[in-house]
């Protein structure tokens, strides 16, 4: 079962087993970011804690994010995700958004940078009044999942290192999987280990993964689950 933690007096993190969520609470609506792995009833969880309108806006499109989206009338997804989300079993009827959009929930800002690499729409949200990032899967200190369809390792380097030219703006990352929070100064670490596996430099060992044969490169810092070499 879904466990609810208040974060703010207006923010809520929702941890359903190895995936967390995000409701967000402005003074004209509310926003859910992602709908979890096994909570279709996420719509419920928002409803529970928030009096707002509600509207759900997804990081990226991978199964563990969407469970509950089918109960939303309004979806805000990157249009670099649709097939990636027809593929997990979403439609078509979303609102796309991209870099430099800001949905703004009454007082509270929330400005889209796309950041590819994990999945080709993925992106990290920018909530300005509270100076955090929301980054989904791509910042974090679990796993990361780098391989098979719609992974790119050569567009998430780019992409973290894009979210550091505007690191004076947020002093906390939360992200989906792993510790909660993470300290921003594990993005330069998550580059470099990148850049190592992209060169060959970085030692993993295979791994079976949910039936697939996978190379894991395991650092201090966090994993990289990549192709097998």
């Amino acid at each position: 079962m879904a466990e609810i933690i208040q974060i703010n007096s207006n923010t809520w993190r929702v941890e359903d087993g190895m995936v967390r969520f995000f409701i967000l609470e402005g003074t004209e609506k509310s926003l859910v970011i992602d709908t979890g792995m096994n909570t279709p009833d996420a719509l419920d969880i928002a409803k529970s804690v928030t009096s707002k309108k509600i509207e759900l806006l997804n990081t990226h499109a991978d199964r563990d994010h969407i469970s509950g989206n089918a109960a939303f009338d309004t979806i805000y997804l990157s249009p670099a995700e649709a097939e990636n989300y027809k593929h997990a079993g979403g439609n078509e009827c979303f609102i796309p958004v991209k870099e430099g959009d800001t949905i703004d929930l009454g007082e509270r800002p929330l400005k889209i940078y796309d950041i590819p690499g994990h999945t080709p729409g993925s992106i990290a949200i920018l909530d300005i009044n509270n100076r955090v990032l929301i980054a989904g899967d791509s910042v974090q200190d679990g796993n990361i999942f780098m391989f098979g369809q719609f992974r790119n390792i050569s567009e998430y380097i780019p992409s973290m290192e894009k979210l550091l030219t505007f690191r004076d703006k947020y002093d906390e990352v939360y992200p989906s999987h792993g510790s909660f929070p993470v300290n921003p100064d594990i993005i330069p670490k998550l580059i470099e280990g990148a850049k190592e596996i992209q060169s060959g430099r970085a030692e993993g060992k295979e791994i079976d993964l949910f039936g697939n044969k996978v190379t894991l490169y395991k650092f201090e810092y966090a994993g990289f689950f990549g192709e097998l070499k």
